[in-house]
């Protein structure tokens, strides 16, 4: 069994209520930061412990609030990006949803950090049950003397507002939740400037998500130092999962990023294998953003090694072999499953999600959506595949955004690894029209892997 930080209180009855977290050690980390560290204190301890930002670029997030500018007599503002809208990824609804003082907790140490007296938690505007819930959080933590003015004396004051987004994926992105929490269009800002020089309102800003935030308590309680330890090399601490797909057991884990992914799959403490007796066929470990991967070299690394579930080992061996973290969206593909239906489905999401101030995101996402709704659905021709290849090519690193990389490289590791599933696609209309996707339609099975 892992170690657990952020789900170590998972399933205590009445853990969502001031009173009963309370008991069971909340809010300590704020007792200690108040009362014998200083801001840049915390923000060494988060330096020390390794911690990534979870929400899936994996920055150093101690690195990024050191960014942070500070002119005399300028507000700053810390900002949580609770717009979690990748499709496969819904860990931190689960925490706000059971266990929301954590995320008050880690809010109120960071924002001591960062130097911000006003708060903000961007919220996804689908998760509305999830709001009442925070709102009513906040309300007991200011109750209870952890926010507001003079904070348990320290000198330190700090409100939290849930502002509610309006439903566009694309404000997940950092620049283009601040132009929204501002009221405006959700579109990108180009950078820089940066938001820890200029965010919003033009004040100093960062940005992190839930899960992010939440890690900050159990790192000023056991110090950044111990934090390190857990996990290997870059990829400290524990990380939460949003497991789905052709599973025995989808939810929320959380594992300490030392264990294989075909452990995470197969083991019954964790997904517990494949649904009905299938063989695994592919995998898409951090969200619809990130390559996906068939079997073979998910369970295995570009040298071969066992692939790990962290940061680096799920990345070795590049685009070609490899695939990323991500926001943990862990979505598994049985040997039944069709990808070409899949990365159709996901290039109609990312087409509507997409702004539209770039050309080659506006234009390439509705192009990729049109020709592989027709080779999904009967009408392809071999050409169409190598004009996918081009397309989702130009899309990559043209936009100012990573919305337009995010809709590229589904694409792009598709055809990469399932060329042959596209060209029967092309081969085999009739059985298209028919969905009629089993592996028995294949001259040559793919490799898949059983446990």
């Amino acid at each position: 069994m892992g170690r657990k930080l952020l789900l170590e209180k998972d399933g205590i009855e009445g853990i969502r209520f001031y009173d009963v977290y309370r008991r069971e050690g909340g809010y300590r980390s704020v007792e200690k930061v108040l009362k014998s560290m200083t801001p840049d204190q915390v923000t060494d301890e988060v330096k020390k412990s390794g911690l990534r930002g979870r929400g899936g670029a994996g920055f150093p997030t101690g690195m990024k609030w050191s960014f942070i500018a500070k002119p005399e007599g300028v507000p700053r503002h810390l900002v949580c990006n609770a717009d979690e809208s990748e499709p496969g990824t819904f860990k931190d609804r689960y925490l706000m949803e059971f266990i929301p003082h954590l995320l008050i907790e880690g809010l109120i140490v960071s924002s001591y950090a960062l130097g911000s007296n006003v708060t903000y938690i961007y919220i996804r505007g689908e998760y509305a049950w999830i709001i009442d819930i925070l709102e009513q959080a906040i309300t007991e933590a200011k109750n209870n003397g952890w926010l507001g003015k003079n904070i348990l004396g320290s000198g330190f004051d700090c409100e939290i507002y849930v502002h509610r987004g309006a439903g566009a994926y694309i404000c997940g992105e950092e620049t283009a939740l601040i132009e929204s929490l501002e009221g405006k269009r959700g579109n990108p800002r180009i950078k820089p400037p940066f938001p820890a020089v200029k965010g919003a309102w033009d004040r100093p800003t960062v940005v992190n998500n839930v899960e992010t935030l939440a890690a900050v308590v159990p790192i000023i309680n056991i110090s950044g130092e111990e934090y390190a330890k857990i996990g290997v090399g870059k990829s400290t601490g524990t990380k939460l999962i949003s497991a789905c797909g052709n599973i025995n057991k989808s939810g929320v884990y959380e594992i300490d990023m030392t264990i294989s992914v075909e452990e995470f799959i197969f083991s019954e403490e964790y997904c517990g294998g494949i649904a009905n007796g299938k063989r695994l066929k592919a995998c898409i470990p951090g969200g619809s953003s990130v390559p996906i991967l068939p079997a073979n070299l998910l369970l295995k690394t570009a040298k071969g090694d066992t692939r790990l579930m962290n940061y680096e080992s799920l990345s070795d061996g590049g685009f070609a072999k490899g695939s990323m973290m991500g926001s943990g969206g862990f979505i598994v593909l049985d040997e039944d499953q069709c990808v070409v239906k899949n990365t159709y489905t996901f290039a109609r999401f990312y087409r509507h999600e997409s702004c539209g101030q770039c050309s080659p995101c506006r234009e390439g996402t509705g192009w990729m959506e049109k020709i592989l709704k027709n080779i999904d659905t009967g009408k392809g021709k071999m050409s169409d595949i190598d004009l996918l290849w081009d397309i989702q090519r130009k899309i990559e690193g043209n936009t100012i955004c990573p919305l337009g990389d995010a809709a590229a490289w589904p694409v792009a590791a598709a055809i990469r690894h399932f060329r042959d599933e596209f060209e029967w696609h092309v081969k085999n209309p009739v059985e298209c029209l028919n969905r009629n996707y089993g592996l028995a339609n294949y001259a040559e099975p793919l490799q898949l892997a059983t446990a």
